[in-house]
């Protein structure tokens, strides 16, 4: 049963990542909370598909909606998540270091 329920858990994780604007989104709140507009401008995406890529982040769990008056800052669930990004991120830049073609000249990855 444990398969069955952290399987689950992990192919939520993988949607969540298998688009790259989601992706995107994940990487940006993992730097710093943010605001839906500001978050659209950054990524250079619409505030509809913004919208839509938070609600199935939400709806995946993770990331959580903290109203603040009139606005709503979205960050991520658990800070667990970032150091997972993180780990992902350094596996993924390992395996495949032409991921990251700067790091010679800038050390980025």
């Amino acid at each position: 049963m444990e398969a069955v329920v952290h399987g689950a858990a992990l192919a939520r994780f993988g949607h969540a990542l298998s688009d790259a604007t989601r992706a995107r989104l994940l990487l940006a709140l993992r730097d710093s909370p943010g605001y839906p507009s500001e978050l659209a401008d950054q990524l250079d995406v619409t505030r509809q598909n913004l919208s839509n890529h938070l609600t199935c982040l939400r709806g995946c769990g993770l990331v959580v909606a903290v109203p603040e008056g009139r606005r709503t800052r979205y960050e991520l669930a658990d800070n667990r998540i970032r150091h997972a990004l993180d780990d992902l991120l350094g596996l993924v830049l390992a395996v495949d270091p032409a991921a990251c073609p700067d790091s010679a000249e800038n050390g980025c990855c």
